[in-house]
């Protein structure tokens, strides 16, 4: 490639690495979907059995242990849901990335760090789907999850709606999306661009570890919708989106707050009658 076509590509790149979230997250959304469709079954009656969520209309008896396959397929799952949730909210803070590397580096490969970065984010978030998914095994051992990854419970779900809730206004939740909402302040404060993999990828690692602290509790709600309900998980991604990308996301994750204590009190009175 001559100097003037790479010039050309690095001018280009916010298209080009948007293009590339953008195919990413339609491809998990799919996979979602897929999945969603296959764990309906076309609503019959799953009573004594568990779906596996692997697309493919796998199911086993409720009482059975899980198997090796079973973890891996779930742990599968939440990944690839939490790529399609979550990406498209840490996409201001890529594309600055990919901006900053393109001043930094001139010459080499101009998109790598931004790779490397966007890799560590998806990392953090794949830690958070592996303890997710250990949540998941251990609810459903305690005969709290239904066929279709709902609680079964209404006292606990009562108890995560509430947690959730107060959660949303602790200075943990906002010492995290303040990190979230600010991509250049976030660079500036840990150090700025990383031109080597190792540093590119630990300071995605990083970022994604402050986004994880600021929606993990949130991921709980799957629990309380339904994990595959695709409808709740859109709404999830869209209450992420509006907390990092506006200027009013602190009061709103504060409103949904409220909603959740409110939602979970009312759920709690409920199972208490």
């Amino acid at each position: 490639m001559t100097d003037s076509a790479l010039e050309t590509v690095l001018r280009r790149d916010r298209w080009i690495v948007s293009g590339a979230i953008g195919v990413v997250v339609a491809l998990a959304w799919s996979y979602v979907l897929w999945l969603a469709n296959d764990m309906d079954m076309g609503g019959m009656d799953m009573t004594g059995f568990r779906m596996i969520p692997a697309g493919i209309g796998i199911m086993l008896p409720a009482n059975e242990p899980w198997r090796v396959i079973e973890f891996t397929y779930v742990f599968l799952m939440w990944v690839i849901m939490m790529v399609g949730m979550m990406a498209p909210s840490a996409t201001p803070m890529i594309l600055m990335y990919a901006r900053v590397a393109r001043q930094a580096m001139a010459q080499g490969k101009p998109f790598a760090a931004t790779g490397w970065f966007a890799a560590g984010y998806l990392l953090a978030w794949s830690g958070f789907s592996l303890a997710a998914t250990f949540l998941q095994w251990v609810i459903e051992r305690m005969a709290m999850l239904d066929s279709r990854m709902t609680l079964a419970n209404n006292l606990l779900g009562a108890f995560v709606l509430i947690a959730v809730g107060i959660y949303q206004w602790t200075p943990l939740k906002d010492a995290c999306l303040v990190q979230c909402q600010s991509p250049l302040l976030f660079l500036m404060r840990h150090g700025g661009f990383r031109g080597h993999p190792r540093g590119s990828l630990l300071l995605g690692l990083r970022h994604g570890g402050y986004c994880v602290g600021c929606c993990w509790l949130l991921m709980a709600l799957l629990f309380i919708g339904g994990v595959m309900n695709v409808l709740w998980i859109a709404l999830l991604a869209l209450l992420v989106l509006l907390e990092k990308l506006t200027p009013v996301g602190r009061w709103i994750a504060r409103a949904a707050g409220i909603a959740c204590v409110g939602a979970g009190a009312w759920l709690l009175a409920f199972s208490l009658q």
